[in-house]
C-alpha cells in the first residue's frame, strides 16, 4: 500500500557518545502502526538523491530516517563536507555502530512505530549495513546496496576501519538482502560470491540478488549508470523484504 500524504523534516536526534546527529525523516500521515527503515548515504554524502529515496520509503508505509553521518564534519554544502570526511578518513565505524543504534531509538519512540526497524544502504552505505546488521542485535531486516569493502584486505583496514564486515558474519543478526550489479568492480562478482558462501556457512538467512547489465549505484537516476529495468526489479525485492520482516 502507498501513502500519497507524507511529512518530511529535518529532525535531530543523540547518536554516538550523546552527540547531536542531524537527519532528514519521512513518515506517512496517519496513526496505524507501522515498520521503520533506517536510511544510510553513500560516500558521496547526506544528499538530495539519498533524502528522495528516503521519501521513496515512505511512501510505501514506512517511517524513514537517513542520519547526516557527516554531521560532525559541517553541516553546508553536501560536496563540500563530504571532501572534509573524505580527508579525515571518513566516519570511524564505531561513531557509525553508534549512531544507527540512536537512530533505531528514534524511530522506536515515534507514536505509529510498531516497534520494527530495518536498514538500507548503499556503496559505502552498504558496507555499513553489514557492519550494523553485525553489530546491533536490535534490527529486523538489513538491506545491501552494492557495499564496497565489505571484504577488505589489510591494506585497507586502518584505525577508524579496523575490521571488515565480512570477518564479522558470524554475529550477523539481521535477515539480508543484497543487491548487486554484475557489471560492478566494488564488490566484484567474485567477492559477492565469498560473501555468498560465508552466510551460508554460518547458517544466515538471506537473499542476494544480482543483475546483468547494471554496474555501480545503478539506481542513481542522475548518473549514466542508472539502469531503470534493473532497478525497477531490484526495488521489489527491497519491498518485499521489507513486507516481510517489518510488517506488523
Amino acid at each position: 500500500m502507498t501513502y500519497r500524504s507524507m511529512i518530511a523534516e529535518e529532525v535531530y536526534y543523540r547518536g554516538h557518545n550523546g552527540d547531536e546527529v542531524q537527519a532528514y525523516i519521512a513518515r506517512p500521515l496517519g496513526d496505524e502502526p507501522r515498520g521503520s527503515v533506517v536510511v544510510i548515504h553513500h560516500m558521496p554524502g547526506w544528499d538530495p538523491g539519498i533524502m528522495e529515496i528516503t521519501r521513496k520509503i515512505a511512501h510505501q508505509g514506512y517511517i524513514a530516517i537517513s542520519p547526516n553521518l557527516y554531521t560532525r564534519f559541517g553541516t553546508g554544502d553536501p560536496d563540500e563536507v563530504a571532501a572534509v570526511a573524505r580527508s579525515a578518513g571518513g566516519t570511524p565505524d564505531a561513531t557509525f555502530v553508534g549512531d544507527t543504534a540512536g537512530a533505531v531509538d528514534y524511530l522506536r519512540l515515534m507514536p505509529t512505530s510498531n516497534g520494527k526497524v530495518g536498514i538500507i544502504g548503499f556503496c559505502s552505505g552498504g558496507r555499513h549495513v553489514v557492519l550494523a546488521a553485525s553489530s546491533l542485535d536490535n534490527l529486523d531486516a538489513a538491506v545491501d546496496c552494492w557495499g564496497g569493502r565489505v571484504i577488505a584486505s589489510e591494506e585497507q583496514l586502518d584505525e577508524n576501519h579496523p575490521v571488515a564486515p565480512f570477518d564479522m558474519t558470524a554475529n550477523l543478526a539481521a535477515p539480508l538482502l543484497g543487491i548487486f550489479g554484475n557489471d560492478d568492480r566494488s564488490p566484484t562478482t567474485e567477492q559477492v560470491d565469498q560473501h555468498e558462501a560465508e552466510l551460508k556457512k554460518h547458517g544466515k538467512t538471506y537473499e542476494f540478488h544480482r543483475y546483468d547489465g547494471a554496474g555501480h549505484g545503478f539506481f542513481s537516476v542522475n548518473r549514466p549508470g542508472y539502469r531503470p529495468e534493473q532497478a525497477t526489479a531490484a526495488w521489489v525485492e527491497i519491498f518485499t523484504w521489507y513486507e516481510k520482516y517489518l510488517s506488523a
